[in-house]
């Protein structure tokens, strides 16, 4: 259930950031909410299935060290939600309530590529893949619910913040998998 739990919650934190800055543009009608949320759900709730596909091809491919390489995955997009240049969120963040077609294809990619990164490790992790799902699924859909609705009123700075708390949480879930890993 903890290690759950720690998949789970960063994804949360980040999405509430990303969904409080879509916020902050603008989101006013609850038609707009509900859309937003559900493009949250889907993508965010889908890329673990492809990254566990392609995780698994992977760790067919590289046999013992697969454990290692699921741990640097999520190591690497902590870092990256830590580090990532923030320039340009604002505009996404618009962009998504009237993205239509393509557009919004792309844009919810963009929005769950962590989740992608996710995906490569959870098979690894012994955790149940629905589970898993499942869980990830409802924590973008409350964290995009309450993104939205407190977004305006949330400072771009504490935005922010939660992903780059979001990016030590990966991390530290990373550097937990591979001491897993090590021989006792």
């Amino acid at each position: 259930m903890l290690t759950l739990l720690a998949f789970v919650l960063p994804l949360g934190i980040d999405s509430f950031a990303v969904a409080a800055a879509i916020g902050a543009a603008a989101v006013t009608s609850a038609w707009q909410r509900l859309r937003i949320s559900l493009i949250f759900v889907t993508f965010e709730g889908g890329m673990p299935l492809i990254g566990l596909g392609l995780g698994a091809a992977l760790a067919h491919g590289i046999g013992q060290v697969a454990d290692y390489v699921a741990a640097a995955a999520v190591i690497g997009i902590g870092g990256w939600m830590l580090f990532a240049d923030e320039e340009g969120e604002e505009d996404k963040a618009a962009r998504i309530t009237t993205s239509r077609g393509l557009a919004l294809i792309g844009l919810g990619i963009s929005i769950s590529l962590d989740e992608l990164a996710i995906g490569f490790s959870i098979g690894l992790s012994g955790l149940p893949v629905i589970a898993v799902i499942v869980a990830i699924a409802l924590q973008a859909f409350i964290a995009a619910q309450l993104g939205l609705a407190l977004g305006a009123k949330i400072a771009k700075s504490w935005r922010e913040r939660a992903e780059r708390l979001a990016g030590v949480a990966l991390i530290l879930l990373g550097i937990y998998l591979i001491v897993e890993q090590l021989p006792r």
